[in-house]
């Protein structure tokens, strides 16, 4: 394969990640607390023309990352509807270990736990699953702690980590640590508040914009391809001709 295809093609598979991640920002610009993702981008050196004159670079995806900045919280009256302002995630138990998540949607089950939409229950202080006892109105301070008929009846486990770079999307808008040496502390900068939910922060017009974007450039990346066999179909002619 020639340099101009190599690079050309290199191109498209980046741009065709990149579709992928706008793809699915968009498909989740109406779910609660979801964060987007985005690209960075860098350029790979092939080992064997590391020590050439001239480099044979192509342009990669190196990593995919997380934007966790806050999303506009919309109001919905459901007193088990919360929102988190600042730093920091819900905490709940999932099928393999701690779940973390901004999507504050949860309901109560019938033995009293509160889970979320997946059934997984909502983690109060030290770890243990929180449950309301009877059924009276439902208070939940902007510290987490939970009141039933005006007794406290608990407290949210609210998250934080020192670096988001440890987590990874597990689905359903979920994280989970990625391993053992990225642990949870207290969220010391986040407020709950009743009542409400965020939204993603997935930016619609934006996320279009930059899909066309990105289609152009596969297209002309795509044109390039075309041309670079051209070329070398004409050379190749040129060349039985001479002989």
């Amino acid at each position: 394969m020639d340099p101009l295809t190599a690079i050309a093609a290199s191109g498209l598979r980046a741009r065709m990640e990149s579709l992928e991640m706008l793809a699915n920002n968009i498909a989740n610009a109406a779910t609660g607390g979801y964060k987007s993702d985005r690209e960075f981008y860098s350029l790979y050196v092939a080992p064997e023309a590391a020590d050439s004159a001239a480099l044979a670079t192509m342009p990669v995806i190196e990593r995919p990352w997380t934007d966790f900045s806050q999303g506009l919280l919309n109001s919905t009256g459901n007193p088990l509807d919360l929102a988190l302002t600042g730093r920091g995630f819900f905490a709940v138990n999932g099928p393999h270990g701690p779940l973390y998540t901004r999507n504050g949607s949860f309901r109560l089950a019938a033995d009293g736990k509160l889970t979320t939409s997946e059934g997984y229950p909502v983690r109060g202080a030290g770890g243990s699953p929180l449950t309301l006892p009877g059924s009276g109105p439902v208070e939940i301070g902007a510290d987490g702690t939970v009141r039933l008929d005006g007794n406290v009846a608990g407290r949210l486990e609210l998250a934080d980590f020192t670096s988001t770079q440890g987590l990874i999307k597990q689905g359903n808008n979920y994280f989970r640590a990625g391993d053992a040496t990225v642990q949870a502390a207290p969220a010391s900068g986040a407020s709950v508040t009743q009542g409400q939910l965020e939204a993603s922060n997935t930016g619609q017009a934006e996320a279009a914009v930059r899909l066309i974007s990105v289609m152009r450039q596969f297209e002309m990346l795509q044109k390039a391809v075309s041309l670079s066999a051209e070329m070398n179909r004409h050379a190749t002619g040129e060349v039985a001709k001479v002989g």
